[in-house]
């Protein structure tokens, strides 16, 4: 990895602004392996440099993927002048890294959200050729059948024209209010929603459980998030490219 000033590189943390890096420069509290940095231009290589702040270990690494329970009333945006967005739901460090969420969930529908910086994996991931599936639990009105089971599997040309591509229904029970697992192999505008209203059972509840290889945490309740484990961003970026073995 090329050489890259201090400042930079600890401002990329999230944790501090550039100006606070230069003035705890001036304070000595800034080590690089294990000596006191004397100026915040001085370059180094992320990849082999301990740095520390205060006596403490700094983590250098490049990227953040943070796994998000998203919960029903806030936006799947970085910023919005009038709505709350997830990003509000992660603490100050990790907003000052760019965070973005990887696809979007609607206001009202909850679960599983992929956040980052890493622009390549995102766009990986959202390629429409890479076909990552992605599941839902949904809760509708009206009694799911065989029929629409075998709607889903054909694929279907909705009353607006969009086109949907071939998707799983799995119907868990049927009756006034029927459930349903739905998967996806593309993630049009609302269109679990519209591809369910298009056969007269609107939505009412919907909680996406899964992106690829990655499952909603059970543990995690509706606004909580924890980092991605190793074994999950191996096998996601597997996912993104599967030449590579996990």
């Amino acid at each position: 990895m090329a050489q890259e000033r201090l400042d930079k590189l600890l401002a990329a943390t999230g944790r501090w602004s550039r100006s606070e890096v230069r003035r705890m420069v001036r304070e000595g509290r800034v080590l690089a392996d294990g000596r006191i940095v004397s100026a915040p231009e001085t370059k180094y290589d992320a990849d082999s440099v301990t740095l520390c702040v205060d006596g403490a270990p700094v983590d250098l690494q490049r990227f953040v993927y943070i796994m998000l329970h998203k919960p029903a009333g806030v936006v799947s945006a970085t910023e919005d002048g009038r709505e709350k967005t997830v990003l509000a739901l992660l603490p100050e460090e990790y907003r000052r890294r760019g965070l973005f969420p990887v696809g979007r969930l609607d206001k009202d529908t909850e679960g599983l959200l992929l956040l980052t910086d890493d622009g390549a994996l995102a766009h990986e991931l959202l390629s429409p050729k890479k076909h990552v599936d992605k599941r839902y639990y949904a809760r509708v009105d009206g009694a799911l059948d065989e029929s629409d089971r075998l709607a889903f599997a054909a694929g279907m040309t909705l009353g607006d024209g969009l086109v949907c591509q071939s998707a799983e229904l799995e119907i868990l029970s049927s009756g006034a209010q029927s459930e349903a697992l739905v998967t996806l192999r593309e993630g049009k505008y609302h269109q679990v929603k519209r591809m369910l209203a298009a056969r007269g059972k609107p939505v009412r509840y919907l909680k996406r459980l899964t992106m690829g290889p990655l499952c909603l945490d059970p543990s995690l309740a509706g606004g909580a998030w924890r980092p991605l484990t190793a074994e999950e961003l191996k096998k996601l970026k597997y996912t993104s490219c599967p030449t590579k073995k996990p």
